[in-house]
C-alpha cells in the first residue's frame, strides 16, 4: 500500500532561522527556475526553513533549492499520495514551523483534490498572513490565484478548445481554494508563450467574470521567468529568454453560452519586462514591455489597432 505521503529533508530543521521572514509571492511560471528570482525568495524567507509540497517525484527539488540556490538553513519536502495526509498531524506541524511555502510543479488536479478545504490550504493562507513568502511553480502557480484553472477533466485545455467552449466541461474553474493577497481577483496560467496560453487564459476569464467575479484579470507567466512580489504588492520580473508576465484585462462584456464559440470585443494586454514594475493593487504597470489590444470572434483572436 502506498504512503499517504513521502518525507524527505536536507540541511538542519532545528537550527535558529538566521533573519526576518517577510510576507511575498513568488511567481513562476514553470521550467527552469530562475535563480536570482529564488535567491530573492530564501532572503523573504529570512534564510530559513523552506517547505516544498507536491503529489509526484521525490526530495530533487528540494536538494536543488539547498544545494544549487543555497542561503537556506534546511528544505524539507511533502509529496502528498492521499487526501488523508493533508490533515496528518506532522505534515500540519511541518508546515506551521515553515519560514517558506512553495508548491511545486506537477498536476494541480491532485492539489484540488488533496488539499482543497483542508488544514493544508489553511496553513499555506496562515503563512502569508504571519508574515512568510510563499510560491509556486507551473501547477503550483495555477492554484494561487482567486479562481484557478483546476485541469480536473483529466488532461490539460489548449486554447483553441477553451475559445471554442468557454463554458464547456473542460474548462474546470476552482474557487476558494487558496487566498493569497494580491490574487483574490487573479487567474493565474503557465508556461504561458511556449504552450501558447493566451486564448484559454481569456476563455477562463470570460467564464470567471460572468458566473462569479465581474472583475477577474488574468497574469501569465512565462517558462523559466518569475514575478516576484513583495508585501506592498509590487512585483518585478525575473526572466530568461525574453519571458514576460502578462497581464490581461477585459475591458468588455464577453458572449458565454455552452457549446458557443466566445465573443470578447476587446481585452487588453500588457506585458511586464524585466525592466517594469507591476503594482498589483491597482494592477498599473511601470515601463511595459508591451501593449496590445485584442477581440474574439467566433473563438478567434484578432488584433485590434493600437488608439
Amino acid at each position: 500500500d502506498q504512503p499517504a505521503y513521502s518525507y524527505y529533508s536536507i540541511g538542519d530543521t532545528r537550527s535558529a532561522r538566521p533573519a526576518a521572514t517577510e510576507a511575498a509571492l513568488l511567481l513562476s511560471g514553470g521550467g527552469d527556475w530562475d535563480v536570482d528570482a529564488f535567491r530573492w525568495f530564501a532572503a523573504k524567507a529570512g534564510h530559513g526553513h523552506i517547505v516544498m509540497l507536491g503529489a509526484s517525484g521525490g526530495g530533487e527539488d528540494g536538494e536543488h533549492f539547498y544545494r544549487d540556490i543555497g542561503g537556506v538553513s534546511s528544505v524539507e519536502t511533502l509529496v502528498f499520495n492521499s487526501r488523508v495526509a493533508a490533515s496528518d498531524p506532522k505534515v500540519r506541524a511541518i508546515l506551521a514551523h515553515a519560514d517558506a511555502i512553495f508548491i511545486e510543479g506537477g498536476d494541480q488536479s491532485k492539489y484540488v483534490r488533496f488539499w482543497k478545504g483542508t488544514p493544508v490550504a489553511r496553513l499555506i493562507d496562515k503563512a502569508i498572513r504571519s508574515g512568510k513568502p510563499v510560491g509556486g511553480t507551473s501547477a503550483g502557480l495555477a492554484i494561487l490565484g482567486g479562481a484557478s484553472y483546476g485541469a480536473m477533466d483529466g488532461g490539460s485545455i489548449d486554447s483553441p478548445t477553451a475559445l471554442r467552449d468557454p463554458d464547456g466541461p473542460a474548462v474546470t474553474i476552482v474557487r476558494d481554494f487558496l487566498h493569497m493577497p494580491f490574487l483574490a481577483h487573479v487567474v493565474t496560467d503557465t508556461h504561458f508563450t511556449a504552450r501558447k496560453r493566451l486564448g484559454r487564459l481569456i476563455a477562463f476569464l470570460a467564464q470567471v467574470r460572468t458566473s462569479s467575479d465581474p472583475a477577474a484579470i488574468g497574469l501569465g507567466i512565462d517558462q523559466d521567468s518569475a514575478l516576484c512580489v513583495d508585501a506592498r504588492g509590487t512585483g518585478r520580473l525575473f526572466a530568461k529568454n525574453d519571458g514576460f508576465a502578462w497581464l490581461v484585462q477585459p475591458a468588455s462584456r464577453p458572449t458565454v453560452r455552452q457549446g458557443t464559440p466566445l465573443a470578447y470585443p476587446l481585452v487588453r494586454i500588457t506585458g511586464v519586462g524585466p525592466s517594469s514594475t507591476i503594482d498589483l493593487k491597482t494592477m498599473l504597470v511601470t515601463r511595459p514591455a508591451f501593449r496590445k489590444r485584442l477581440s474574439v470572434r467566433a473563438g478567434v483572436i484578432s488584433e485590434e489597432p493600437a488608439r
